[in-house]
């Protein structure tokens, strides 16, 4: 295999893009995802961010109902719409744990999670929505966040086959 040369002029191997499988809505989840893609695009390392079943939530911006059978707006319904609506994992503690979580994270400059997302976005970081999740789940494409593409099994694959890292989150 031949090697390439990195952003330091060093050895490196062809494959260093990372792809990161996104299949949770929790908080604490999605927030170690987007600053592992934000790290890895500050290394000059290629990311692609596939979404696949509650993972979708965080892309998703509106709920449109037209169209739709009863059990897609009832999906639509219940599950959070956007980050800002995403409640940590453990210590929810009924949206107050989440919410002291936000208030810490800003109060030490840390960036909150929609912030997170435009960073990943405008450096490049692909996002993919997978398809059948979208259809078992009855999301559309214009329920996302703009500059996401939607993909399937295959999408995850080449993007995984090109990576040096695969992260399930």
């Amino acid at each position: 295999m031949d090697m390439v040369q990195n952003a330091a002029g060093e050895s490196a191997a062809p494959f260093d893009g990372k792809t990161i499988l996104l299949f949770s809505d929790d908080l604490d989840k999605a927030l170690a995802a987007f600053v592992i893609a934000n790290g890895a695009m500050a290394m000059e390392s290629p990311v692609t961010l596939f979404f696949a079943f509650w993972g979708l939530n965080i892309l998703r911006k509106r709920a449109p109902s037209n169209g739709k059978d009863l059990l897609s707006k009832m999906f639509g319904f219940m599950m959070p719409r956007g980050s800002e609506k995403l409640k940590l994992s453990r210590l929810n503690m009924m949206g107050m744990g989440t919410e002291m979580m936000k208030y810490v994270m800003k109060k030490k400059n840390v960036k909150v999670l929609p912030e997170l997302i435009a960073s990943a976005m405008e450096s490049g970081v692909r996002f993919v929505a997978c398809s059948m999740s979208m259809d078992v789940m009855g999301i559309s494409k214009e329920e996302m966040i703009d500059g996401v593409e939607v993909g399937g099994v295959a999408t995850f694959l080449g993007a995984a086959e090109k990576s040096n890292m695969t992260l399930f989150i």
